[in-house]
């Protein structure tokens, strides 16, 4: 599956608001999944931004989230999603954030056609 962005990000935990860094990988099917590395071989999670993804927030949005040490407000970025959970990342710059958000929501606009459609009679 073709990649639209990938890279490092900061993932906040959703228990401890902890902060770990992860390898980021956004595929064209709308998949955002983040791996341990960038060996890409240990999954730690996968988010369908297609299906389940209502809105990104970045920067000063981003509300009632203190970003990891060292890090600017303006390098946070919010994956609202339809249950109401939401997913809490931070970039390495305020570019790099707006970047994802903008590749994020370009990939849940996208229609994806996994299959060739069937060609009738045959």
């Amino acid at each position: 599956m073709a990649l639209v962005k990938s890279g490092w990000l900061w993932r906040q935990s959703s228990i401890l608001r902890r902060w770990k860094r992860n390898w980021f990988v956004l595929y064209l099917d709308g998949s955002l999944v983040y791996y341990h590395d960038e060996t890409q071989r240990d999954m730690d999670g996968r988010i369908h931004i297609k299906y389940s993804c209502r809105d990104v927030r970045v920067g000063r949005e981003c509300r009632d989230v203190q970003p990891p040490e060292g890090k600017s407000r303006d390098c946070l970025l919010t994956v609202v999603l339809r249950d109401g959970s939401k997913t809490t990342l931070c970039a390495e710059s305020e570019d790099d954030a707006v970047a994802w958000k903008m590749a994020v929501l370009e990939a849940k606009s996208t229609p994806v056609r996994l299959q060739p459609p069937k060609r009738e009679g045959h």
